[in-house]
């Protein structure tokens, strides 16, 4: 039987379609201009119901319809025990209903039949998502039809085996999910641990003993601030003197506003980002002109590029042309980047370390920090502030989209001494890897649970899970009562049908006075 003709299933179990274990059934949507067919005692479910839903029983959507909403729809009212199956946007999510409920048309529903239970329907339906795609067609999206729906092919074992392999797969999913959840708690642990780290890190916890064992050698931040001030104002005075503007006056960078800010180790002290290093922006050559960006070797930098912290290259690259002609810039290895313009701002504030000549987006902005700062040092400072940054120097107090670039060049950071900060830097390294090592084996555990998950499935429909009974009833009989119970209601459906018929034309025969 198509994709799974070839697998060869274990004596007593047949190949069947879901059609023909149980009634398909669709859902229909009444007109939402009409309020009246909305807000009644109708329980009604939508794929978007079932997103986040992770049981296996549902009772009710968040919209009920009234009488009239389902009577002027083609949804119809479902039983207790149905099977629902998402058949586009998208396909694939699976639920039991837990009481009588309705659907719209993005389901195809099975009533199974006598002999097929229901939950064995919902685990093999959650394994074949793929199969059911294969099945699907449309081009806005994928949409399964109720006829190919009611075509795709099930192994059906004997009942009580349907029940023995419904039991052993929920037994071992259960063992499975204790085991992620216990995954999940450690590695919010871990993210706790890293946050304790750089927390300690720049409060001088970390290197406490060690700044105490070379007291004597270590010269104070604050004379590392006044060293970096002196060579600014000389570089200003001669590049002013060399363009001859008499006029020009020197900006202090600003200074950090330290009311409110906790009291720091002997010899450190609080300096803003504008003190520390040189501030640079960038732009987007003109896509239009090929000699800026065809055979280009400078790595152009943007938001989507800054998915790792150190970063070595871009997939965009421009050339020098493009450099001389636009708002583009060169940008020195162990530059500090800030994205501060993105959707992404939203949700983390995005910063990395350049280790390569680059230029950056009119998104970016770039801070090279003077010689006497340890670019690794302040990469890991704003990584520990980044969510205080965010708020702070947020355009907007509510959604964070864009950063006040002013805000965030006055933004206050610790700054200890020179060889204390390549200390800290080695011992939060140093712990932050053995957390890495740690994220990794639990991320590869998960996969592998994942993958497990997917086996135990593939076993049990293949009747490899739990051992046959000789005893137990045969499918085929299963299938003889199966169909009589489906030609039985074929029948009634047909009475049904005419007996709609003989009773309107009765009542046009009494209409037409005849």
């Amino acid at each position: 039987m198509e994709t799974f003709g070839k697998n060869r299933l274990p004596e007593g179990w047949m190949w069947m379609r879901l059609g023909e274990v149980g009634l398909v059934a669709s859902g229909g949507t009444p007109s939402t201009k009409d309020d009246d067919n909305f807000g009644g005692e109708i329980l009604w479910l939508t794929p978007a119901d079932l997103t986040n839903f992770k049981g296996k029983f549902i009772s009710r959507g968040k919209r009920n319809l009234t009488r009239k909403g389902l009577d002027s729809s083609s949804a119809r009212l479902l039983p207790e025990g149905t099977v629902l199956f998402s058949s586009r946007a998208p396909i694939g999510y699976v639920a039991i209903a837990s009481n009588q409920i309705s659907t719209n048309q993005g389901f195809k529903n099975l009533v199974p039949f006598e002999g097929i239970f229901n939950e064995f329907i919902f685990h093999y339906l959650k394994s074949c998502k793929q199969l059911a795609e294969s099945y699907a067609s449309g081009t806005t999206f994928l949409e399964i039809s109720g006829t190919r729906f009611g075509q795709l092919p099930i192994p059906i074992p004997p009942f009580p085996e349907q029940h023995r392999i419904v039991s052993k797969i929920e037994e071992l999913f259960t063992k499975l999910d204790a085991g992620f959840e216990a995954m999940k708690k450690t590695r919010v642990q871990l993210k706790r641990y890293r946050q304790s780290v750089l927390k300690y890190a720049f409060e001088g916890r970390l290197t406490e003993e060690w700044r105490e064992a070379h007291k004597s050698e270590l010269e104070p931040a604050s004379a590392l601030l006044e060293r970096i001030r002196k060579e600014r104002r000389e570089k200003w005075e001669a590049e002013k003197k060399r363009k001859g503007k008499k006029s020009a006056k020197y900006k202090e960078p600003a200074v950090p506003d330290t009311s409110g800010l906790p009291e720091l180790p002997e010899g450190w002290c609080w300096a803003t980002y504008e003190q520390i290093g040189a501030w640079s922006g960038g732009g987007t050559p003109s896509t239009r002109n090929p000699s800026y960006w065809h055979g280009g070797t400078i790595p152009w930098i943007s938001p989507k590029d800054m998915k790792s912290l150190k970063i070595h290259d871009s997939k965009d690259k421009i050339t020098e042309i493009a450099l001389d002609n636009s708002a583009a810039k060169l940008i020195p290895p162990g530059s500090i980047l800030f994205v501060v313009r993105s959707g992404i701002l939203r949700r983390t504030l995005p910063v990395a370390l350049t280790l390569v000549d680059a230029s950056v987006n009119q998104d970016i902005k770039s801070l090279t920090p003077h010689g006497l700062i340890n670019a690794d040092y302040l990469l890991l400072t704003t990584l520990a502030f980044s969510e205080d940054i965010r708020y702070s120097c947020a355009k907007d107090g509510t959604t964070v989209e864009s950063i006040e670039v002013p805000a965030l060049q006055i933004y206050p950071i610790p700054l200890p001494p020179l060889m204390e900060q390549g200390r800290i830097v080695a011992e939060v390294e140093r712990r932050l890897s053995v957390a890495d090592v740690v994220e990794n084996t639990i991320n590869q555990a998960i996969k592998q649970a994942k993958r497990l998950r997917q086996s135990i499935l593939k076993k049990a429909f293949e009747g490899k899970l739990v051992p046959q009974d000789p005893s137990d009833e045969p499918a085929s009989v299963l299938l003889e009562r199966i169909k009589a119970e489906k030609a039985k209601c074929e029948i009634e459906k047909k009475m049904k049908k005419k007996s709609k018929k003989v009773y309107a034309r009765r009542m046009r025969l009494m209409y037409n006075g005849k």
